[in-house]
């Protein structure tokens, strides 16, 4: 498989992380110009390990494991939302730091994504549910149900995510504003 730039028109394959820390989601989709279609995506069960430092073992060595086997050329993953309990929310960011460390320790280019910036890519709706995102994830790339984790259609939203907006880095503000807007678009602005 041809794989290039990110405009080039060649084939390339992005892997899509939703990462937690009782189940963790991943997707890999395959470009092809415009189009798309789902490689493979499943979940990782963490819930089975005792410790945390145990968790983040097994995320890493799972990662690394569907890198070595696809080889995407990018990996994007969904960033962690604030919550209420914040030990969930450092254990959260936690498996998502392994998460990346494992596309990093392989040299593949990273890119995060606000759940709502996914959700909004994938539904048009900022605030849709888990379940709306796999509706559309199934329409999407033509598949036969949705899966019973829905961590898997999270994380193909990801990806889907990730190819809708070129590669270019996503977090969890409004995209950088008026003033990276004009920056971006100076023939729009009069």
């Amino acid at each position: 498989m041809n794989k290039e730039g990110e405009n080039s028109g060649k084939e390339k394959i992005i892997l899509g992380i939703d990462p937690g820390t009782n189940v963790m989601g991943y997707g890999l989709i395959l470009i092809k110009g415009n189009a798309y279609e789902v490689i493979q995506f499943g979940v990782i069960h963490l819930k089975k390990y005792a410790g945390h430092e145990l968790k983040l073992k097994k995320i890493f060595d799972r990662v690394t494991q569907i890198i070595d086997e696809y080889h995407p050329d990018s990996v994007a993953l969904e960033a962690p939302f604030y919550g209420e309990n914040i030990q969930s929310m450092l254990k959260l960011g936690r498996a998502q730091g392994v998460a990346m460390a494992a596309a990093l320790a392989r040299e593949i280019p990273i890119s995060e994504y606000s759940p709502k910036k996914v959700k909004q890519s994938v539904t048009g709706n900022g605030n849709a549910s888990k379940e709306q995102v796999a509706d559309m994830i199934k329409t999407l790339l033509s598949l036969k149900e949705i899966p019973k984790l829905l961590d898997a259609t999270d994380a193909l939203a990801v990806a889907i995510c990730h190819h809708f907006h070129s590669g270019r880095l996503q977090t969890r503000g409004s995209g950088g504003g008026w003033k990276a807007f004009i920056t971006d678009n100076p023939n729009r602005v009069k």
